[in-house]
């Protein structure tokens, strides 16, 4: 196996982190990685803000469920879809469409993934924080994002202050197919996968959480999440056709 497949099959969530900061050149080599993601049609929809100030750290953990790490780790960029850009350079561009909300989270989420895994070579660790999109337009304004730009996530980055389990993934005959999707799914599959899952959080708990897979879809997915999200993404100038 290559350096680069271990580093990316033996990825766990940082939530801890000791105070030790990370270097120049490794945020070059980090920021560097980033850019290098592909892009769909070279727009290059992407910008990230990179947040070192102490007090706006701290509005911003506040903004994102109080999650401590968002103000304790090293780093913390907000990856954000960005198509004001390209609107100030070409202004008779066509912006707004759905296809172009697609396009700038595709590449976005590439090219943050891009940046763990190259914070993960470089013996760091980290952690995405989709609740950057808790409350949108604070953020925005807290950091100042013009319309034709919308926040996606955070990552956290830093040195491990603990050393987690890896979280057990789907088998792979239950995401890979060949030629056609399947007309119905391996229950006895999923019944090992989900006894995994229950296994995996009783023993990161303490016995405290006692969840399956298909359980925490049925939690997760009973309601409706932000549902204030479609008029924000309106307002900053996506998916308006």
């Amino acid at each position: 196996m290559t350096t680069a497949i271990e580093v990316m099959r033996g990825h766990r969530s940082i939530r801890k982190f000791t105070e030790q900061p990370l270097t120049g050149a490794q945020l070059e080599a980090i920021m560097a990685s980033a850019q290098a993601a592909p892009s769909s049609s070279f727009l290059q929809a992407s910008s990230v803000i990179r947040v070192t100030d102490p007090e706006l750290r701290q509005s911003l953990m506040a903004l994102c469920g109080n999650q401590a790490y968002v103000a304790a780790a090293a780093e913390f960029w907000v990856f954000c879809a960005d198509f004001h850009r390209h609107l100030q350079w070409v202004p008779e561009a066509k912006t707004g469409f759905a296809e172009q909300l697609l396009i700038g989270a595709i590449d976005t989420a590439l090219m943050g993934q891009n940046a763990l895994t190259a914070a993960e070579s470089l013996g760091l660790g980290g952690v995405f924080i989709g609740a950057v999109r808790n409350h949108p337009h604070e953020l925005a304004a807290l950091l100042g994002l013009p319309r034709g730009v919308i926040p996606l996530f955070g990552l956290c980055l830093g040195y491990p202050a603990q050393d987690p389990e890896p979280k057990p993934r789907l088998p792979a005959a239950l995401m890979f197919w060949e030629n056609r999707y399947p007309a119905r799914q391996d229950e006895t599959l999923m019944a090992d996968y989900d006894a995994r899952v229950r296994h995996y959080y009783q023993t990161r708990t303490g016995g405290t959480k006692d969840m399956s897979w298909t359980g925490q879809i049925g939690d997760t997915l009973a309601r409706e999440a932000r549902p204030f999200m479609l008029a924000f993404l309106h307002e900053q100038g996506f998916c308006l056709r």
